[in-house]
């Protein structure tokens, strides 16, 4: 059986690696935010939304810790999933990190971040006049 590069190296390992990419990921998602804001006004709820969704996010995953630990009812990984893709990725990877929760669970971890992915393409389209251009596209088609 062929083995990958990192399925050699120890969980902890792993863990710091994707840890640290986390990180790298909303302090590069801060960057972009601040270059497109300074060429182009970004809306305040985009903000908002982003921050509001983050906590939630992070209470959520603490709340689903703690639930874990005392064999309670869990919150489901689709909302974990669903909130991080309504923008709470960043709240949830600081979470996942802080409370060393749901960092093992490679299909969870796969699938989260292709929710970023998704999210931050709909952020890009939103803050970069792509939405119009689409739309206009759209619409002059028709014509």
């Amino acid at each position: 059986m062929r083995r990958g590069r990192d399925s050699r190296l120890s969980r902890p390992t792993q863990n710091r690696r994707s840890g640290r990419a986390g990180y790298l990921m909303i302090a590069g998602f801060l960057v972009v935010y601040a270059i497109i804001g300074m060429w182009r006004p970004v809306p305040l709820w985009v903000a908002a939304v982003y921050s509001l969704a983050s906590i939630i996010a992070f209470v959520l995953y603490a709340v689903d810790k703690s639930a874990a630990r005392a064999h309670r009812r869990r919150v489901s990984e689709r909302t974990l999933l669903l909130l991080g893709l309504l923008g709470g990725w960043p709240g949830a990877i600081v979470a996942q990190q802080m409370l060393r929760h749901k960092t093992q669970k490679v299909t969870f971890r796969r699938v989260f971040w292709v929710s970023v992915v998704l999210n931050l393409a709909v952020f890009a389209a939103v803050t970069t006049g792509a939405r119009e251009a689409l739309l206009d596209g759209a619409t002059g088609a028709a014509y």
